[in-house]
């Protein structure tokens, strides 16, 4: 069944480029600290639900490692800490030495990591 009903809600699907991205994380001691942080942040969005926490955001979302290292008080936050919390992501994800980057298009991963997409004719 299709509709042309046009509705504000942000699950229904849609044909129209979103520039979202996104993370679900575990909702857990670490996935909630990790949701505080990012919470604090402009252009987030932080969902919690009874066994995840969603946090979205349009067109770019960064996760740094030292400010979750801190608001957990551990040593180090990386990448593996990150990725044991996640169960899926939305957007390009691209992952550096102090952070990861979530990104809704392509374009603006191809700048972040320094090549050209060719033009298709």
């Amino acid at each position: 069944m299709s509709t042309t009903e046009n509705t504000d809600n942000r699950w229904d699907f849609r044909h129209e480029v979103s520039n979202r991205c996104g993370i679900t994380l575990m909702n857990n001691q670490v996935g909630y600290v990790v949701a505080e942080v990012m919470r604090e942040k402009p252009n987030s969005e932080v969902s919690e639900f009874p066994s995840m926490i969603r946090v979205d955001g349009t067109g770019r979302l960064e996760f740094v490692y030292e400010e979750f290292a801190e608001a957990l008080g551990v040593e180090e936050f990386g990448t593996a800490d990150l990725e044991e919390i996640m169960s899926t992501h939305y957007g390009r994800m691209i992952h550096v030495d102090d952070k990861t980057i979530l990104v809704a298009n392509p374009e603006d991963a191809a700048e972040e990591l320094g090549f050209d997409l060719p033009v298709v004719q």
